[in-house]
């Protein structure tokens, strides 16, 4: 709008909206509220719908993170699909349904605050998404009710969103560093008279704030292992709660050297308490 980017807000007046999904006994959640309550309902959460898209269920990368979901991934005519129980029924979706219902969030948070209808689209996707990956991608946009106009690559919409093909005079080359919550991805792009052009893209598709958490949980799992002689991981909601205070002190750690977690009942009724610190 007025020829500049503009982030909007979610309902919870956050700036970003995690890609979750859950389903329960009454109602679907997408967004905050689906990841709020993770921690009751682990196996009906749906999150990383972007590494099974557009991919065939015999991946080796879909069956590596097959392992790491608390949900069910099942084949289906060669694909992955995740199955669920909502509304007391068994369900299966595609994980271009499930982009799908992020897609949709995400159009219905730009039109209550645009005050108007939504009917086309830019939707990103990784720079190393294969035609497969894109053209799934694009399959969610339309299930979302979206006119998708184009598939652009996320380094592109940053350096877009940092206004750099108006600031560059002649031909520019730009380094794209995201580290996001479960990729990280380096992009060299060369930029001249708006044009944007990927010319290498480098990184890793398995490392991002969800692996911090990972590295922090099994760290604290194995301490209270030492310290109370009990295993945490047999327990779901203990780890859930585990985990979410892992990624709010990782959070706090970003402006203070020192941060401290504080977890009553966390397993048989042992309170955990422990400090970390950014060294």
């Amino acid at each position: 709008r007025d020829d500049r980017i503009e982030i909007i807000a979610n309902d919870q007046g956050n700036r970003t909206t995690p890609s979750f999904v859950a389903f329960t006994d009454t109602e679907r959640l997408i967004g905050d509220s689906a990841k709020n309550q993770v921690a009751m309902n682990p196996h009906n959460t749906v999150f990383d719908a972007k590494r099974l898209i557009g991919r065939k269920f015999a991946d080796a990368e879909v069956q590596a993170d097959m392992k790491h979901f608390p949900f069910k991934v099942i084949e289906k005519a060669g694909k992955p699909v995740v199955q669920v129980e909502f509304k007391g029924e068994e369900k299966t979706f595609t994980p271009e349904e499930i982009s799908s219902m992020v897609l949709t969030k995400m159009r219905e948070t730009a039109e209550s605050y645009l005050g108007g209808t939504v009917n086309n689209a830019v939707v990103t996707v990784p720079a190393y998404f294969n035609d497969s990956q894109r053209q799934a991608t694009k399959d969610a946009g339309l299930i979302a009710g979206l006119n998708v106009l184009r598939i652009i690559n996320e380094p592109t919409a940053a350096a877009i969103a940092y206004g750099l093909d108006k600031k560059v005079e002649g031909e520019r080359n730009v380094l794209i560093f995201d580290l996001g919550g479960g990729t990280f991805d380096v992009s060299l792009l060369t930029i001249e008279e708006g044009i944007f052009e990927v010319k290498s893209t480098a990184g890793d598709t398995h490392l991002g704030g969800e692996d911090f958490d990972n590295r922090l949980v099994n760290h604290f799992v194995n301490e209270f292992k030492r310290k109370h002689k009990k295993d945490l991981t047999t327990n779901p909601r203990a780890l859930r709660r585990l985990r979410t205070a892992c990624e709010r002190a990782k959070r706090t750690l970003s402006s203070s050297a020192q941060t401290s977690l504080e977890i009553d009942s966390l397993f048989e009724g042992i309170d955990f308490y422990t400090s970390l610190t950014r060294a």
